[in-house]
């Protein structure tokens, strides 16, 4: 499942760009925000349903830590303490409260990164993943390229204000859509506060999350505050609601909280989550057996709007046959669903009914085939 959600974040990044330039839906917009550059995307198809200045760089300040915090994650081993580098905790701003000589794990440091918005938290986990911060660096702009953040460059890893570290708000919506992908992001970002274990020895202490938007909005479900003097106040906000998820960006705002209220407000009368057409009348065959088996999907849906409903088309993929024992539930293929032709959701089709081949009917086939050539 998890390499589905991944495989579908990709599909949304391929696409987000020809729906960002589809600006038609956001000409009534939410009204006067406060916010210099502020945009407003649906997650799952990056259709872009609110902007302003939203191709702006500016500087980004601790909303950057969404990427530290991406890296850290995929990074894996979350769970294996170890001693924070002295160094890389002496850091100015905000903090988690590490000390030299404290151990703590990587899904700890996320809740100091994410909640909090501690600096030593990022700086510890880039040296832990990358063994500094400048090849952490390396990586946060290596990783911007790979999602096509074409006006994006990192130089620290916790959003203090450097000469050439910048963002736009829609490459940060964009960036944001992708780490909603991955399951312990979303965990965390949802969070009010956390109970968690770092120290020499560890002890279990709480962290608050400083992002106000999970008490004061309906359906809110993260995810990064920021501030510098350069920046000013950052926001980035998600919020779901009926199958419908947004994500607003605003970069220097004087009032981000009520700036978010009305954007996503906005939003969620300008999308719904419509059904699928699943229905697939195509059967497989199992090679050797003279038998088939259908398939069928589980239920999905698309946030669209009503424009854009009529604008989707779909593609079945399936095998004309496959080779071997089939069990229900096996997935056989995909429907491909696609937006004024741009790739933007799969949905796995699975055999409904099981069709078993016995060894030696497989045997035989498999010479059969290899005669013929089709499988070597």
């Amino acid at each position: 499942m998890k390499k589905l959600m991944k495989r579908a974040a990709a599909l949304v990044l391929a696409g987000v760009t020809a729906a960002a330039l589809d600006l038609t839906a956001a000409a009534a917009g939410p009204g006067d925000l406060s916010a210099v550059s502020a945009v407003l995307i649906e997650a799952e198809t990056g259709t872009v349903l609110y902007q302003k200045n939203a191709g702006e760089r500016r500087a980004m300040a601790s909303t950057t830590k969404i990427m530290t915090a991406l890296l850290t994650i995929e990074a894996g081993d979350l769970d294996r303490e170890f001693t924070v580098d002295p160094l890389a905790i002496r850091v100015e701003g905000t903090s988690m409260g590490l000390q030299e000589g404290d151990r703590v794990s990587r899904r700890d440091l996320l809740y100091g990164i994410l909640l909090p918005s501690g600096n030593d938290a990022a700086n510890a986990a880039a040296v832990s993943v990358s063994g500094s911060i400048p090849e952490f660096v390396k990586l946060m702009n290596s990783k911007a390229q790979e999602l096509r953040l074409s006006d994006t460059h990192f130089v620290t890893p916790s959003g203090l204000d450097a000469d050439g570290h910048y963002t736009t708000a829609l490459d940060l919506a964009r960036l944001t859509a992708y780490a909603m992908k991955e399951e312990t992001f979303c965990e965390i970002v949802a969070c009010r506060s956390a109970e968690v274990e770092f120290g020499n020895p560890p002890y279990k202490r709480t962290l608050y999350n400083s992002n106000k938007m999970l008490a004061r909005y309906d359906g809110a479900i993260g995810v990064k505050t920021g501030f510098t003097d350069n920046a000013r106040r950052c926001l980035v906000s998600a919020a779901e609601r009926d199958g419908v998820t947004l994500i607003a960006v605003t970069l220097n705002a004087g009032d981000d909280w009520n700036d978010h209220t009305k954007m996503l407000d906005y939003g969620f009368t300008q999308v719904k989550a419509y059904p699928l057409e699943l229905g697939c009348d195509t059967r497989v065959s199992v090679a050797g057996t003279g038998k088939s088996v259908g398939v069928y999907s589980h239920e999905e849906t698309l946030a669209l709007t009503p424009q854009q409903r009529t604008r989707i088309t779909r593609r079945v993929m399936l095998p004309a046959f496959v080779y071997g024992t089939v069990d229900k539930g096996d997935k056989l293929g995909e429907i491909r669903f696609y937006l004024d032709g741009e790739l933007v959701k799969t949905c796995p089709l699975y055999a409904d009914s099981t069709v078993t081949v016995p060894k030696e009917e497989l045997s035989l086939f498999r010479r059969i085939l290899e005669w013929a050539g089709i499988i070597v």
